[in-house]
């Protein structure tokens, strides 16, 4: 049985006309869901890396080496889809199912969506967010290649947020969607669904929340502007920042730490979008450090992953990887991989990019149109692609 704000639908695959820039700010991904997913489909055509251009979306395989070039107009956002295979695009229409198997393509499957944000994969869910209307669309995310094999979509289901807003949703393994407050406005804050769509509980001291993710124990990390709102056993908890503007826009969770790392601005009138501390959320311990890049070097929100260790990877502007102990807040390496770089202008401006699977980190280097492969085991940068054919922007790897 469903509450009147959630309902359970199958959805047909739209046919797209077109392709628009969408503007909004990155979001946080788990490496331990990511790795698992990526041995499920290794067997078949290895790991592989999606990345936009202005004009464009590439499928490169575990060689770096492009396999297929969709034209995409304009700036566009790509996030993994929790099987493994599939990426989507963030188009008009909604997102847009890639498939970056054998033969890489957009299909035409389409999950609607006014102005599409978010999209977060935890456990078997994936949870899609609707910046124009508020609805939250989740699914099983096992299920898309079938459904899409067959020209259409998985079942989903559909909840209503109060008003719409920039926000995002998770779904924890219990059935529970945590899903923001606010209006075009402002934001405040989350709430708490049971599987019914009932509201069991609530937060809004969480100004402008932004950034989620799930530590161990399925234990759920907001970002907001002066700290962080954890979600643990049907309850929120207040996380302050050591500074009383703290903000905290997009978090970097595993499974088996209870620490979640995330950006630290503690400047409400800087500009620019170079960054220069972390944020190191202790879940267990109620407490909120930040650790120092090295003197003179930045990074955006594009440039922060966990390692293999749980360890933090920041790509700085000096063009190498930089680990941080996340119990500590110490350095405890660095790996040369491009050149120095410059903050972008506007956040959706292209410049370089991280993300990481398994022992593997993915770097875009836009100054060269390339993207490089790290292995943050032994340091050594052991793929580049040859010049792509557009100056690369958004990444994802499935």
């Amino acid at each position: 049985m469903t509450s009147p704000s959630k309902r359970r639908t199958a959805v047909a695959p739209a046919l797209l006309l077109g392709v628009a820039a969408l503007a909004l700010t990155g979001c946080s991904t788990d490496p331990a869901d990511a790795e698992d997913r990526t041995e499920r489909t290794s067997g078949a055509d290895g790991t592989r890396v999606t990345v936009t251009y202005d004009g464009g979306v590439l499928v490169l395989d575990e060689d770096l080496r492009v396999v297929s070039d969709d034209p995409i107009e304009g700036f566009t956002r790509v996030n993994p889809a929790g099987d493994g295979r599939h990426v989507l695009v963030t188009v008009p229409e909604g997102f847009r199912v890639l498939d970056t198997a054998s033969d890489p393509a957009l299909t035409d499957s389409v999950f609607p969506a006014d102005a599409g944000g978010h999209a977060v994969v935890h456990g078997d869910r994936t949870t899609l967010f609707a910046d124009g209307s508020g609805d939250v669309t989740a699914f099983d995310h096992e299920d898309l290649a079938d459904a899409v094999a067959d020209g259409t979509l998985p079942d989903v289901d559909t909840t209503r947020s109060e008003t719409a807003h920039h926000g995002v949703a998770i779904e924890l393994e219990d059935g529970t969607l945590l899903t923001t407050i606010g209006t075009e406005e402002s934001r405040s804050g989350v709430r708490a669904l049971d599987e019914d769509g009932s509201e069991v509980a609530r937060s809004e001291v969480c100004p402008g929340v932004h950034g989620e993710g799930t530590v161990a124990d399925e234990v759920a990390v907001f970002g907001c502007e002066d700290g962080a709102l954890v979600y643990r056993d049907g309850t929120f908890a207040k996380v302050d920042a050591p500074t009383e503007y703290g903000r905290t826009g997009n978090l970097f969770t595993t499974d088996s730490s209870p620490i979640a790392v995330g950006d630290y601005n503690d400047d409400p009138d800087s500009e620019g979008y170079l960054l220069d501390q972390l944020a190191l959320i202790d879940t267990e311990q109620g407490s909120y450090e930040t650790a120092d890049m090295p003197e003179g070097v930045g990074f955006t929100f594009r440039d922060l992953a966990r390692g293999p260790d749980d360890e933090a990877v920041v790509l700085g502007s000096d063009g190498s990887l930089h680990t941080f102990d996340v119990t500590t807040g110490a350095r405890l390496g660095t790996v040369p991989v491009i050149d120095a770089w410059e903050g972008p202008v506007e956040w959706q401006d292209p410049h370089p990019a991280l993300k990481v699977v398994g022992d593997t980190a993915f770097v875009t280097d836009p100054a060269t149109k390339t993207v490089h492969a790290v292995d943050l085991t032994s340091g050594e940068v052991v793929a580049s692609s040859d010049e792509l054919p557009g100056v690369p922007n958004e990444i994802a790897v499935a």
